[in-house]
């Protein structure tokens, strides 16, 4: 009896303790997070929200904040830009920010040896003493990558990370003075990447081209730069090209002794005879519009120069979009 009484005590207490071991693994997977390749790492808890970071006492200087490491070096240009977009790994999702941003390849100066521990512990301890906290320290899986990757465009540019099993350190600064400022980096053997945000909206400078601005630009500069929209290819000017006419208009009214060349011009895409043609019958159309909106057809003239006169290199879409424009030039 009392062999049995020992048997049933120590069933009793196996029972129990895999029934805890039960309950504490329950417990773990209400809590764990899965740390494989496609998702966030188990420092990423809970979900990230900027107002439950605290705010940063630190002098943090002017953008983009701090340097390199002593024998460090941005490998090539930076990229900078005033405002763009730049994703960062927020609860393991490339998430977009805007703002003013910072992208560089980090090196070793000439005749060192780049070393990846050297440049995250400088990284890493530098930001913890000015206030920044690590909201995201994993990979991102292939399945995230191949979701968000073509919609950045500076994917492929210098400092570009956030590809698929790429680790990155991701800080975030609030900065009462600053603004939210966003920190990433990443690095191997061969050297690191840095990418910093301060982020901020959008500050429209678009204004609606108005007769009292035409007026000054002729009487200051001789000119007037505009950009009337045309139909692809073709001198047929769409209803807000329409609008812009309408404001030359008025600028000629304001004063009737003005005269004007209208001056078409295109950027170098496609054969150059035809851009002069294009070109002349676009400036051509702006004239017929402006003699119909009574403007005296002795004040005006037009010209096409298609490609021969560019603003700037045609070396970028943005900058071909500079091209296609019409100037209006002063002639008395």
């Amino acid at each position: 009896m009392k062999k049995i009484t020992i048997l049933l005590a120590i069933g009793m207490v196996f029972f129990a303790c895999k029934q805890t071991t039960k309950e504490d693994k329950n417990s773990i997977e209400i809590i764990e997070v899965d740390s494989s390749k496609d998702s966030i790492t188990n420092e990423s808890k809970t979900k990230f929200n900027i107002e439950n970071i605290p705010y940063s006492n630190a002098d943090l200087g002017d953008f983009p904040f701090f340097t390199l490491p002593k024998g460090l070096k941005s490998l090539n240009k930076p990229l900078q830009k005033n405002f763009d977009i730049c994703f960062f790994p927020i609860d393991g999702i490339m998430t977009p920010f805007e703002g003013k941003l910072y992208k560089i390849f980090v090196s070793a100066e000439q005749g060192e040896q780049f070393s990846k521990r050297y440049f995250e512990k400088s990284m890493e301890d530098y930001l913890i003493s000015i206030g920044a906290v690590k909201v995201f320290d994993g990979e991102i899986g292939r399945e995230e990558y191949d979701r968000y990757n073509k919609e950045d465009p500076n994917k492929g540019d210098e400092g570009d990370m956030g590809y698929a099993e790429e680790n990155i350190k991701f800080y975030v600064i609030r900065s009462k003075e600053k603004g939210n400022i966003y920190i990433q980096f990443s690095a191997n053997n061969e050297g690191g990447k840095l990418n910093i945000l301060q982020e901020e909206s959008l500050k429209q400078t678009i204004t609606k081209v108005s007769a009292a601005d035409i007026v000054k630009d002729l009487t200051e500069k001789g000119k007037s730069i505009l950009y009337i929209n045309f139909d692809v290819d073709r001198s047929t000017v769409k209803p807000e090209g329409n609008e812009v006419i309408t404001q030359i208009a008025e600028a000629l009214k304001k004063d009737p002794n003005l005269k004007i060349s209208i001056e078409g011009h295109t950027d170098n895409s496609g054969e150059a005879t035809h851009n002069k043609k294009l070109s002349t019958d676009r400036a051509n159309a702006v004239m017929s519009i402006l003699i119909k909106q009574n403007i005296d057809k002795s004040r005006l003239s037009a010209n096409g120069y298609g490609a021969e006169k560019p603003l700037v290199a045609n070396d970028s879409e943005d900058n071909k979009a500079r091209n296609r424009r019409v100037e209006l030039v002063k002639t008395n």
